[in-house]
């Protein structure tokens, strides 16, 4: 069983009102009220994005990888099964996400990771039992981050340049079953932050 990592402090000045739901953290940075909303929203970020239209998913890459400086610090381990999709709104792409889990979890309580195939994986997060979701932490990608290189070159990869620019904003939080975590990381597209997020 992995102990969890210490939370880290954040790491931008707060540029917004203090109030948010018991649990979570602020943002890093300064961001919008709507951005906010979008940062800070719990449950299913998938049905959150069916209010404004017909979801569908796009798996780009699934399988072992050595993960991301960040990833490790959360996870504990230098590699893990990664998936990362695009989700999309009417055929447009609104959502970028990677997750990520060590690959000793993969083999136990987040095996069903494997094959989710176009299934969104709130299936698995907010439908198994037992599954408890560490504070939610919001931050503007760096522009030379690997993070953020990354999602504009897959963002150019896959052809979705030209529905919009790639995602800046994104979001993570750690999933845990049976002593096991699973990281979720969500970028926003810049169209979909203005949008009203649904309660």
């Amino acid at each position: 069983m992995l102990p969890r990592p210490a939370s880290s402090a954040s790491r931008l000045h707060r540029c917004t009102p203090s109030s948010r739901p018991p649990g979570q953290r602020p943002p890093r940075g300064c961001v919008s009220a709507s951005l906010r909303r979008w940062l800070q929203a719990p449950g299913s970020l998938t049905a959150r994005l069916r209010a404004h239209g017909a979801v569908t998913l796009q798996v780009t890459r699934q399988g072992r990888q050595t993960l991301w400086p960040q990833e490790r610090e959360a996870l504990g381990t230098s590699e893990g099964h990664v998936r990362e999709v695009v989700l999309l709104i009417d055929g447009r792409p609104a959502v970028w996400a990677r997750s990520v889990t060590p690959l000793s979890a993969v083999k136990g309580p987040w095996q069903a990771m494997k094959g989710l195939g176009t299934r969104p994986l709130a299936e698995l997060l907010f439908t198994r039992r037992h599954v408890q979701r560490d504070p939610l932490v919001g931050e503007r990608l760096p522009r030379h981050s690997a993070e953020r290189q990354h999602i504009v070159r897959e963002w150019q990869r896959l052809g979705m340049a030209a529905s919009g620019p790639a995602p800046v904003w994104c979001r993570r939080s750690v999933f845990w079953r049976r002593g096991q975590p699973l990281q979720v990381m969500e970028s926003f597209a810049p169209w979909v932050t203005p949008l009203l997020t649904p309660r």
